[in-house]
């Protein structure tokens, strides 16, 4: 059982590769329990959620989805990627496994392709590493190097790239071409509690609708001048990028929608530049939109 709204490859992976050996998944909403309980089969094992969601922002409750995957007797697999270990810590709140993109906030300077897989047991290591070690996935020691230089402006990254997104999304909220925001550090996010409760800060991640739909968000990612058009994120610099025509082209228009990554979303990393200038770059974008 996963997130629906889960970051695009995570998603092939389990559609095109896994079902070559037999493991299948249902995409569920996991910010609600119970599209989770609906969603068990007897021969379910491994819930696995993103949380905060790539790129539809939704929170799941870690705490809440540990206590019934456990119940059930299936591992709970936490992608911690858009919060980095220094804002969330799912081990501490019940996950089994966690999952970091280090190409992201750990690694912070777009440099380096990686990942991390971190147990809550060593029985679960032993399990573990040696299909790491197997398939190739094991990092050169240079990126591994890099990764520890990142890791120590961290926090001092993390904390500067999001005051600069509160003050973007209030900016955003108030926007007319602008539908909606979604940034969990605003009261009006549907989870905003609940980040408060299991976060110990709401990240620099943003995702909003702009009322023009699909071909806004195109004329928009041609006009931004400061934000770099990537589809990577957590880095000292800010990236935007359109998921209908990006990271979720892939997916099936039904299946993007009932995900809630619709049209005219774009998600936006905030980095750690100046927050007048960004948001003179967002204004001059969207004014095309």
């Amino acid at each position: 059982i996963s997130t629906d709204s889960v970051y695009g490859p995570s998603r092939g992976l389990v559609e095109n590769y896994l079902s070559r050996f037999g493991i299948s998944g249902s995409f569920v909403n996991t910010s609600k329990l119970e599209d989770i309980q609906a969603a068990f089969r007897p021969q379910t094992r491994i819930i696995y959620i993103e949380t905060p969601s790539n790129p539809s922002m939704l929170v799941t409750d870690i705490k809440a989805v540990a206590e019934k995957a456990h119940a059930h007797g299936c591992l709970l697999v936490v992608d911690n990627t858009f919060a980095s270990p220094y804002l969330q810590k799912p081990l501490d709140l019940g996950a089994d496994v966690v999952l970091h993109s280090v190409t992201k906030f750990l690694n912070g300077h777009a440099d380096i392709v990686g990942g991390v897989i971190v147990t809550k047991t060593m029985e679960l290591y032993k399990r573990i590493r040696p299909v790491m070690v197997n398939f190739g996935c094991n990092m050169d020691p240079h990126q591994a190097y890099l990764v520890l230089r990142g890791i120590k402006t961290l926090g001092i990254r993390v904390e500067r790239a999001q005051q600069n997104a509160m003050a973007i999304a209030r900016w955003l909220e108030k926007h007319p071409k602008v539908a909606w925001v979604r940034y969990i550090g605003l009261e009006s996010h549907p989870q905003h509690e609940l980040a408060k409760k299991q976060m110990a800060g709401f990240g620099s991640m943003i995702s909003f609708e702009l009322k023009g739909g699909l071909e806004a968000g195109r004329r928009v990612m041609n006009a931004v001048r400061l934000a770099t058009l990537a589809v990577s994120l957590g880095g000292v610099e800010t990236l935007i990028e359109h998921p209908a025509s990006m990271t979720h082209a892939g997916m099936s228009r039904d299946d993007r929608m009932a995900a809630g990554i619709t049209d005219g979303l774009v998600r936006y990393s905030v980095g750690i530049e100046d927050v007048d200038d960004l948001i003179a770059d967002l204004e001059q974008a969207l004014e095309p939109a």
